[in-house]
């Protein structure tokens, strides 16, 4: 998918990740971008549609699907990181409204728009949903059942003209990582690594120097071969 001429709707819009992306998007010249926020948002260009949208809201997620006519592209970036440990329930239980149910509660809500133009959904997961992140489980806990439905969507929607794509982020400058000592890319590069796949037609995108490295053992290993086979379970509609 080139993003040229491209109407997009990116949730947690409003710094970050989700801020690098709506830039990106207008540099790459895409005609509208709404920019999904639970705040305020201001932006000086005339493109970008501020959408109140809190993924863990029906309600929200209802009126924000009456204000947008069409899309072409979904992606999913809203989510939070909690460092805890697996002794609060809470605190994985936030993860998961957040980071996997309120992914799929948009995805399903936009999916007519998307249908109509046989566009696309971008999930931003991480490499915590490859292998755990102790320091926070919960989160690596809800990347990895994102991880799962972005493959289960995948094989739904194979034969619905809607493709769906997995962003598997290393370490990024971004709030979420400030309490990691490590190096991190910046989220413009984020950005672009996640354009510049998805414009490949990648299913699963490896956006940054940490991810990539591990990118062609995704790729050729037994996750990703099962994904495979287990996909050809999904009956296609010229079948059912």
């Amino acid at each position: 998918m080139l993003i040229t001429n491209k109407t997009i709707l990116i949730t947690g819009a409003n710094r970050g990740i989700g801020r690098a992306l709506v830039d990106e998007a207008l540099a790459r010249g895409a005609k509208r971008v709404y920019a999904g926020t639970r705040g305020a948002l201001r932006h000086p260009d005339t493109r970008v549609v501020p959408l109140a949208l809190d993924a863990t809201s029906a309600s929200q997620i209802e009126r924000a699907v009456r204000k947008v006519d069409s899309l072409d592209l979904l992606i999913n970036n809203a989510g939070v990181a909690i460092y805890s440990n697996l002794s609060n329930l809470a605190v994985i239980e936030q993860h998961m409204k957040v980071n996997f149910l309120g992914l799929l509660n948009v995805t399903n809500a936009f999916l007519p728009l998307l249908k109509r133009s046989e566009g696309a959904v971008v999930n931003n997961l991480s490499l915590a949903a490859i292998a755990a992140l102790p320091v926070v489980p919960g989160y690596s806990i809800s990347k990895a059942a994102a991880s799962n439905v972005t493959q289960s969507l995948r094989a739904i929607l194979a034969d619905q003209g809607v493709s769906v794509h997995a962003v598997y982020l290393g370490p990024i400058d971004t709030d979420m990582n400030r309490g990691f000592d490590i190096p991190k890319a910046s989220t413009a590069v984020a950005a672009q690594g996640i354009f510049d796949g998805l414009e490949r037609g990648d299913e699963d995108i490896f956006p940054d120097p940490v991810s990539h490295s591990v990118a062609e053992g995704w790729r050729n290993g037994v996750a990703k071969g099962l994904e495979r086979q287990f996909a050809a379970f999904v009956p296609t509609r010229a079948s059912a």
